[in-house]
């Protein structure tokens, strides 16, 4: 048969295929095996360097911990502003980054001031990126302050002695900026509740705080869904961290808190994160490695501090009870806070979930009158599904959640009392821009118990608490003068450099012999790179392979899971524990009720002459208020149209600042106390009938901001109309 001497018989595509993937599979491992070790490297270099934080900022330090009188590991810096370099004497060899700053912001915004967590990992995952919380903050012209620490605490250091520097830094902070509103906070993680205890303890030095994935409601949780809150009960409390800590002659490995968030997601901590980087080993090193730097910097903390943080926070819950003392004699309550407070959760987040992040809520105030009596502010704003850290380090999340935070940390300051749930949505009319429209919903305890199955699952906790002391207790008498005798400074060290978080480091790095071709045949393999196609047969063999280790280890965590919930409640919910050891009464001061009642015995008189005493500020601002809130839904373009009014009106524009937050407070008070009453005594604020037409105009104005009047908005403004009776002015 004749034939083509130039025709090529096509391989089979398994054959293909496989081939390709030989071939790919094969560079892959290499260039897989060098980002392992380039993390390895990366962990020594930075330990090498005292692991400062993985900022991607410039900073000036401003004051050191270190030098106290009673001496910290913390640091107070300022960020340098990157869009203004030399105003920061920065070196003009240093590059520059262009940053246009939208809204035009003042010259003396408000200052910001960032705390990371200190769980275990080092600072600086809010600003690991330029897109970041700090990134959002520079961008809208704030000054922005950091709280770093560093690795070793110093001698002696307790959380009293970390609080009181936080405070200090505070306070430097207020002095720097004189002209200024009261710096924000903003607390991420564990920061969160630091930021909690500054702010109870010391609410004239804060303003709004804000708390990112903040436990500070640490037994709340759904049975079936966060077993973390569990963990404690398990292992008989705090007599373990005694004995980490005895181990490690006084200090606490942050290796092991690590190695605990890890054991939450096996399917994420033994397969998925790598198999990540092995399938897209060509673009994802430098992600991959920026947060390594980060999730591989293990940080200490003395004794004192860890037994503190783990008795009487995570096990023993006083925080949210109104028990925490951390000076005799003095109890934090987190009633004290007088600015307002947001708080940013997820319910995709398996470290903090929603509950343990607002449940502090319905425990210390009861019900929404008890924070309006308290003149306090509480928003809350949920995610659908981003994990813990997606909170801190998501681009996207800063692009939507923080910077909207940001735009709205001025006006939350002029929010009614009240509990309010913060609705970021697309704005449909701009859809080009990626712009947002928010809204702040008024809710009551009710929305924010729905997110629970119930309170009764944390009766549990109380045994679990004292079984915790008494255990440690018998830790401290029994066998920790033996485990102290025995350990000295060479075991600690010997005992935390065997880590296995540490170990897999170590090998994985140059100072393993074996890896010496690796860097060599990858940097080879880089400018010969033949990756595979997508629809490769046994790529997406790889990927089903990859799921089906998903599904399994999934399954072996789930299993895990209830069984440590069922201990769990084997040991600590039944009869006899819940009667041996009963709970005790919540440290949580007043019953709301009681107040309820006293507030109801006041005489009608008084409230009516309280809510006819004022005069034209007064009128407009009780307006404002009846039909920005007549729907329960305050708009952020109301508020910015009720901005621009107040500075339209040489009687408005004279009112300081916190005369008017103090006025809106008071004049929500009275609207909430009697609607109808607060606008009937409307006319004795109005003498003038001027005034009186100018603030009905007024109230059209606020109600068609959106350019859409709802029915209840329209039915106010008529309300406000009958009340301000023209005809008895003579219009």
């Amino acid at each position: 048969m004749w034939r083509d001497e130039n025709y090529i018989t096509p391989k089979p595509k398994l054959f293909s295929d496989a081939y390709d993937y030989y071939v790919d599979s094969l560079q892959r491992a290499f260039m897989f095996t060098d980002i392992l070790r380039k993390r390895g490297n990366t962990y020594l270099e930075h330990i090498q360097k005292d692991q400062p934080p993985v900022l991607v900022f410039k900073y000036d330090m401003i004051m050191d911990g270190r030098t106290f009188e009673r001496p910290v590991n913390f640091a107070l810096v300022r960020i340098i502003d990157r869009r203004k370099p030399e105003k920061e004497n920065v070196p003009s060899g240093r590059e520059r980054r262009s940053t246009p700053v939208p809204d035009s912001p003042e010259r003396n915004e408000r200052p910001i001031v960032v705390i990371d967590p200190r769980a275990g990992h080092g600072p600086g995952i809010g600003g690991s990126k330029l897109n970041s919380q700090i990134g959002v903050a520079l961008n809208f012209g704030h000054p922005v302050y950091f709280i770093l620490f560093f690795t070793e605490p110093e001698p002696g250091q307790t959380l009293y002695d970390v609080q009181q520097a936080q405070v200090r830094f505070l306070e430097k902070v207020n002095r720097l900026h004189p002209d200024s509103d009261k710096p924000a906070v903003i607390g991420n993680c564990q920061a969160g509740w630091a930021a909690a205890l500054i702010g109870a303890d010391r609410p004239d030095i804060v303003g709004p705080m804000v708390f990112n994935g903040s436990p500070l409601s640490y037994w709340g949780g759904v049975e079936g869904a966060n077993p973390m809150r569990y963990k404690g009960g398990l292992c008989g409390g705090v007599w373990l961290t005694s004995l980490w800590c005895d181990l490690g002659e006084g200090k606490f490995d942050g290796a092991n808190l690590v190695a605990g968030f890890e054991d939450l997601n096996p399917a994420n901590t033994f397969w998925t994160k790598q198999y990540n980087l092995w399938r897209k080993v060509d673009t994802e090193e430098k992600r991959y490695l920026d947060f390594e730097k980060w999730w591989g910097g293990f940080f200490k903390m003395n004794r004192e501090e860890i037994h503190f943080i783990v008795d009487s926070l995570f096990v023993g819950n006083e925080l949210e009870s109104g028990f925490l003392s951390l000076q005799k004699g003095k109890t934090i309550s987190l009633k004290n806070f007088q600015d307002p407070i947001v708080v940013f959760a997820s319910r995709g987040d398996n470290i903090t979930p929603p509950q343990q992040a607002l449940n502090w809520i319905v425990k210390v105030y009861g019900s929404v009158d008890e924070i309006r009596r308290n003149g306090q502010v509480i928003v809350y704003l949920l995610h659908e599904r981003i994990g813990h850290l997606g909170i801190f380090v998501s681009g996207s999340v800063a692009e939507k959640e923080h910077k909207q935070i940001m735009t709205s940390v001025r006006m939350i300051d002029y929010l009614t009392p009240g509990l309010y749930e913060m609705i970021i949505r697309e704005d449909p009319s701009k859809p080009w821009l990626n712009d947002h429209i928010v809204d702040f919903v008024e809710r009551d305890m009710g929305d924010i118990l729905d997110l629970d199955d119930g309170l009764e699952d944390e009766n549990a906790f109380h045994p679990a608490a004292a079984i915790s002391k008494f255990n440690d207790m018998v830790y401290k008498t029994v066998l920790s003068p033996f485990v102290r005798f025995w350990s000295n400074e060479f075991t600690a060290e010997w005992i935390r450099q065997i880590h296995p978080l540490r170990v897999q480091r170590y090998l994985f790095s140059d100072v393993n012999p074996w890896l010496f071709p690796v860097s060599i045949v990858a940097d080879n393999i880089r400018e010969n790179r033949y990756p595979v196609e997508e629809d490769n047969i046994f790529r997406n063999a790889e990927k089903q392979f990859s799921d089906a280790m998903i599904a399994i280890l999934d399954t072996y965590r789930d299993i895990r899971d209830i069984g440590q919930e069922y201990t769990f409640k084997l040991l600590y919910d039944n009869s006899w524990m819940l009667t041996l050891l009963d709970r005790p009464a919540s440290a949580v001061a007043d019953d709301p009720a009681k107040q309820i009642m006293a507030d109801e015995l006041m005489e009608q008189e008084l409230w009516q002459l309280a809510m006819s005493k004022g005069g034209f500020a007064e009128g407009i601002v009780r307006i404002m208020i009846a039909v920005m809130g007549s729907n329960r839904v305050w708009q952020r373009n109301q508020f910015g149209l009720a901005g621009r009014i107040l500075q339209k009106d040489d009687r408005l524009k004279s009112v300081e600042q916190d005369d008017l937050k103090l006025m809106i407070k008071q004049q929500a008070m009275f609207f909430n106390k009697n609607p109808d009453l607060a606008l009937t005594t409307l006319i004795h604020l109005f003498p003038e009938a001027d005034d009186r037409m100018k603030a009905l105009e007024i109230a059209k104005e606020i109600a068609n901001s959106d350019e859409i009047i709802d029915d209840l908005e329209n039915e106010m403004v008529e309300k406000i109309r009958t009340a301000l009776d023209f005809k008895a002015g003579g219009v």
